[in-house]
């Protein structure tokens, strides 16, 4: 038998509540489950730091050679197809907490698995808007050096027009009458 300690704030003082959970296949399958599951969503974090770096380089390279591009095209697809695991995984641990919430189970233990599912449900979901937050900041970053490298150049150029433009006024002021 294994005993979790919760926390409970009351008024200034804390007390601690002992519940008292059975350790039967159940609970081991479920926990057994949101270990798998915690490791994925870990590879899902190894993969997007990946993306962001894959994504950086490509960016960062006037021409970004096709084996980049592939590399992460790759992990892109291992990302969805990760998250697609954990979210069927998520969903059958929701869907047997329904059916044990059917057979009446111990109520700790349904409070528990509810609480841990909820949480994974979340996680991996601040996971994803994380992933699409970081990739839309790096693209809005790529867009105002762009920006900036566009008016850089442009500036150049009228530079260059005044040159251009002060030399051939120069040539003319200073040409003999029989040169022109």
């Amino acid at each position: 038998m294994v005993c979790l300690f919760l926390s409970q704030a009351k008024d200034s003082d804390d007390d601690e509540e002992v519940v008292h959970v059975d350790r039967d296949h159940f609970m081991d399958e479920f926990f057994e489950q949101v270990e798998e599951i915690r490791g994925c969503i870990e590879k899902l974090s190894e993969d997007v730091e990946q993306v962001k770096k894959q994504h950086s380089a490509i960016l960062a390279a006037p021409n970004p050679d096709e084996k980049t591009k592939q590399e992460l095209e790759d992990l892109t697809a291992d990302i969805k197809k990760t998250a697609n695991k954990v979210r069927s995984k998520l969903k059958a641990i929701e869907q047997s907490i329904e059916q044990e919430e059917g057979l009446n189970r111990s109520s700790a233990d349904l409070r528990i698995r509810k609480t841990q599912s909820s949480y994974r449900t979340i996680k991996m979901d601040s996971q994803m808007t994380k992933q699409a937050l970081n990739e839309i900041e790096t693209r809005h970053t790529e867009i105002i050096k762009l920006e900036n490298s566009i008016r850089e150049l442009h500036d150049m150029f009228v530079d260059m027009a005044m040159l251009v433009e002060s030399q051939v006024q120069h040539r003319k002021l200073h040409l003999s009458p029989q040169q022109k």
